[in-house]
C-alpha cells in the first residue's frame, strides 16, 4: 500500500460520532447544550473562586485548577467539532491533529492526577481535620497543582511526537472525535505493537495508582462518615461522596478503556462514545457535582453577584449626575 507520507500536507479527515449517528442533527444539538453547560458554569466557578477571597483554600484551589481544565480540555475539541458538521468539512491538518492529541493529553493527564490530589484533600480534611492545615499548607497545595501539569506535559510531549513520527497510509479517514492515539495507529503503516505496549504501560502507570490513590481515599472518608453521630451528617457526606465517585467512575472508566484495553478490543464506535464522556459529558458535570451545589460556592456567587450589581449601580449613578 502506498505510504501517506504527504500527511503533513494534506492531514486527515475525521470521520466522528456526528458523522456515524444515525440522528446527527439531535446529537449536534445535545453536544452544544453540554459544551454550554460546560463552558458556563466551569467559567462562573472560575471567577467565583478567583474573586472571593473566602475560597482562597486549598480544596477550591484545586477545584479551580479543574473547571480550568475542563473548560480547555472540551473547547479544545467540541467547536472545531460542530463547526465541521455545521459547515460538512471534517478535514483537519497534520499539526493541527498533533497539537489537538497534545493538548488532550495534557489536560487529561493532568486532569486523572489532579483528581487523585483531591480526593486527598478530602480525605485530610475529614479524617485529620485538626492537622488539616499543616497537611495541606501552601507549598503542598502548590506542588499538587503543579505535579500533574508537569507530568502530563511531559508524557503528551513524548507520546504525540513518537505517535506522529509514524508513516501513514493513503487512507486519510480518522474514524474519531478527535487525533487521539488508539486510532491513528490504525491509519499506520509500520509495526506499532511495541509502540501500543508502551502506550498500555503508561496508560496504566498514569491512571492505576491515580485510581487506587482516589478509591483508598475515599474508603477511608466512607468509614469516618459511617463513624458520625449525626444521621443528616451521614446522609449528606454519603451523598456527596457516592456523587464524586459517579464522576471519577465516568472518567476513569473511559480513559482506561481508551488507553489501557488492547487495540484489537477498540472499535469506531466505542472509541467515539468513550471520548464524548471525558471531552463532553465529564467536564459538564464536574463543576455542578463539586461545587455549585455547595452552600459556601453559592454564598460567594451571590456576593460577586452583588458586587458587579454595586459597580454597575455606581457606574449609572456617576453617568446620571454627569448628565
Amino acid at each position: 500500500m502506498e505510504l501517506y507520507n504527504s500527511t503533513v500536507e494534506s492531514g486527515f479527515i475525521l470521520v466522528g460520532i456526528l458523522t456515524d449517528s444515525g440522528s446527527p442533527e439531535l446529537l449536534c444539538a445535545t453536544i452544544s447544550v453540554l459544551y454550554m453547560l460546560a463552558l458556563t458554569s466551569n467559567g462562573l466557578l472560575l471567577l467565583v473562586i478567583t474573586m472571593d477571597a473566602r475560597l482562597h483554600v486549598p480544596m477550591y484551589l484545586l477545584l479551580s485548577q479543574l473547571s480550568l481544565m475542563d473548560l480547555m480540555l472540551t473547547s479544545v475539541v467540541i467547536p472545531k467539532t460542530l463547526v465541521d458538521y455545521l459547515r460538512g468539512e471534517n478535514a483537519i491538518s497534520f499539526e493541527s491533529c498533533a497539537l489537538q492529541m497534545f493538548l488532550v493529553l495534557t489536560l487529561g493527564g493532568a486532569e486523572g492526577l489532579l483528581l487523585a490530589f483531591m480526593a486527598y484533600d478530602r480525605y485530610v480534611a475529614i479524617c485529620h481535620p485538626l492537622n488539616y492545615m499543616v497537611l495541606m499548607r501552601p507549598r503542598i497545595c502548590w506542588l499538587m497543582v503543579a505535579t500533574p501539569w508537569t507530568l502530563a506535559f511531559l508524557n503528551s510531549v513524548i507520546h504525540t511526537s513518537y505517535t506522529m513520527h509514524f508513516p501513514f497510509c493513503m487512507t486519510r479517514k480518522l474514524r474519531h472525535l478527535l487525533c487521539e492515539i488508539p486510532p491513528l495507529l490504525k491509519l499506520a503503516c509500520a509495526d506499532t505493537s511495541r509502540y501500543e505496549f508502551m502506550v498500555y504501560v503508561s496508560g496504566s502507570v498514569f491512571l492505576m495508582p491515580s485510581l487506587a490513590a482516589v478509591l483508598a481515599s475515599y474508603t477511608f472518608v466512607l468509614v469516618a462518615v459511617l463513624h458520625m453521630s449525626s444521621g443528616e451528617g451521614r446522609q449528606k457526606a454519603l451523598f456527596t461522596c457516592s456523587s464524586h465517585l459517579t464522576v471519577v467512575g465516568m472518567y476513569y472508566g473511559a480513559a482506561m478503556f481508551m488507553y489501557v484495553q488492547p487495540s484489537s478490543h477498540h472499535s469506531p464506535q466505542q472509541d467515539n462514545i468513550l471520548s464524548v464522556f471525558y471531552i463532553v459529558i465529564t467536564p459538564a458535570l464536574n463543576p455542578l457535582i463539586y461545587s455549585l451545589r455547595n452552600k459556601e460556592v453559592m454564598g460567594a456567587f451571590r456576593r460577586v453577584l452583588g458586587r458587579f450589581s454595586l459597580i454597575q449601580d455606581g457606574g449609572c449613578q456617576c453617568h446620571f449626575e454627569a448628565l
